[in-house]
């Protein structure tokens, strides 16, 4: 696992230092679906602090367990929630993660916004953009992202920090760049307006450089940690 993670932060601070970033400024996130509680709890010893889950009850059991007495000696962990959200499901998720990153719709933030504890800090969120209108995927179309943005900018117990993207595969690093490019200059259009955004959470384990070049300050990176993904234990959580 730590050979891994060498590996995945090798590409990352090659990557920003050809764009001239500071690898420093780029959070990866290992995208921990589906993989047991022993991979995890072996790449948090071996110094990942953030994990992204994408089903809720999945996610549930890892959080308590990791909790017990025998994982007493891991350092703080952050979770985040990196699927689609299905509006049953945000109770939990607003109870028990920092981050939402795949937010496409107003129901789902007004729902996490309400049911995020007081006594918690403000639920970071990200609005999920479908950049090549992928009828399999989740995301708010480009056009809808501003005026998603300026309402859920309004809800008390969210923080929008960014946007995310999962875009079509690509066979290269330009045609993977020309999809990242696009998220940005959105991105940079909402700040001009004065969103006040800073995360553009974007790349994985194929394309994480062409994400770097592109501006990523959040890469979500499963199988270049972890390997090969199990198949998925709770398809239940799934949104259709």
């Amino acid at each position: 696992m730590g050979r891994n993670l060498e590996i995945v932060r090798g590409r990352i601070a090659r990557a920003a230092a050809r764009a001239g970033r500071n690898a420093d400024s780029i959070t990866l996130v290992g995208a921990s679906k589906s993989q047991p509680l022993t991979a995890i709890a072996a790449a948090a010893r071996a110094g990942l602090a953030d994990f992204g889950e994408s089903y809720v009850q999945e996610a549930l059991g890892k959080l308590a367990a990791l909790g017990e007495p025998a994982h007493r000696d891991l350092p703080p962990l952050r979770w985040h929630f990196i699927g689609r959200m299905q509006a049953n499901k945000t109770r939990p998720v607003a109870e028990h993660f920092s981050w939402v990153h795949a937010v496409d719709r107003l129901k789902i933030a007004e729902r996490l916004s309400a049911q995020r504890p007081y006594h918690s800090p403000p639920l970071n969120v990200c609005i999920e953009v479908n950049l090549g209108a992928e009828i399999d995927k989740g995301g708010a179309a480009a056009a809808e992202v501003e005026a998603l943005a300026a309402s859920i900018a309004t809800l008390p117990r969210l923080k929008l920090r960014g946007l995310m993207c999962l875009p079509p595969e690509e066979p290269d690093e330009t045609a993977q760049r020309r999809w990242f490019a696009e998220l940005r200059r959105l991105f940079e259009r909402l700040n001009a307006q004065g969103a006040g955004l800073d995360t553009l959470s974007m790349g994985m384990t194929g394309d994480l450089e062409a994400a770097v070049l592109e501006g990523a300050t959040v890469v979500r990176v499963g199988t270049g940690i972890f390997g090969p993904r199990p198949p998925p234990r709770r398809p239940d959580t799934i949104a259709p």
